[in-house]
């Protein structure tokens, strides 16, 4: 994949998120990003994949990998364990 996207906000240590400039059709111009918010010495991490022009097959895969990435990171966070990709699915 030769992907590209432009930093839409960047907010060090609250917020980040891309718009797609060069993908897939479906992904064209959808955002991706991520909202940090700290309450009681906890970290909410707020993820969103917004503008995309119809639910259709390419985004319900999408939706299931985001939702493998991000436990993968969770695990990370909290463990340091660290899931090669291959083996991204049996964990």
């Amino acid at each position: 994949y030769d992907w590209r996207a432009v930093v839409t906000r960047c907010t060090p240590g609250r917020e980040f998120e891309l718009e797609m400039v060069r993908a897939d059709k479906d992904w064209m111009s959808t955002r991706v990003g991520f909202l940090l918010e700290q309450t009681a010495g906890v970290t909410r991490v707020r993820f969103h994949h917004t503008g995309w022009p119809e639910v259709n097959e390419h985004y319900r895969i999408s939706c299931f990998c985001w939702a493998m990435y991000l436990r993968l990171l969770k695990r990370n966070i909290e463990t340091g364990e660290i899931v090669p990709y291959e083996q991204r699915l049996d964990v």
